[in-house]
């Protein structure tokens, strides 16, 4: 199984006063892990998907399990494999890792729309091909 990895800075604006990032900063490292995941791995910006193709990938679940905390000043790596590859549904698990413990794991799913209908849509065959090359096996 392949992944996308990707590394994430823990910065003093991302950090509550305990020195720990506060929680919700943590959706917003998983969205630029997303979008990040676009343009390097599927080779389309998230915005150009949106503002262009009008077509977009909102959240519809999230499972985050903090396993422990990422601090100020911590280079996390981030891997990022599919787990689910539907016919409109996104799976994305993320792990973020500091050295060798893993502090964060998260499960997202998202569902490909028409921007304009807000209905859901086939993901493009141009696209569900690069998210089978990170797809986890399946256990029967």
């Amino acid at each position: 199984m392949s992944e996308f990895t990707t590394t994430k800075q823990v910065r003093f604006g991302h950090v509550d006063p305990a020195g720990i990032a506060y929680f919700p900063r943590i959706y917003e490292f998983l969205h630029e892990a997303f979008e990040e995941l676009w343009e390097r791995h599927v080779g389309e910006r998230y915005d150009r998907l949106i503002l262009g193709r009008r077509l977009g990938f909102p959240l519809v679940n999230s499972q985050v399990d903090f396993r422990g905390p990422l601090h100020f000043g911590d280079k996390a790596l981030v891997r990022v494999t599919c787990f689910q590859l539907g016919r409109s549904s996104l799976g994305l698990r993320y792990r973020f890792e500091v050295g060798a413990e893993e502090r964060l794991h998260a499960r997202m799913t998202t569902v490909c729309i028409d921007m304009d209908r807000f209905e859901s849509v086939p993901i493009p065959d141009e696209f569900r091909s690069a998210f089978e090359r990170i797809q986890e096996a399946q256990v029967a």
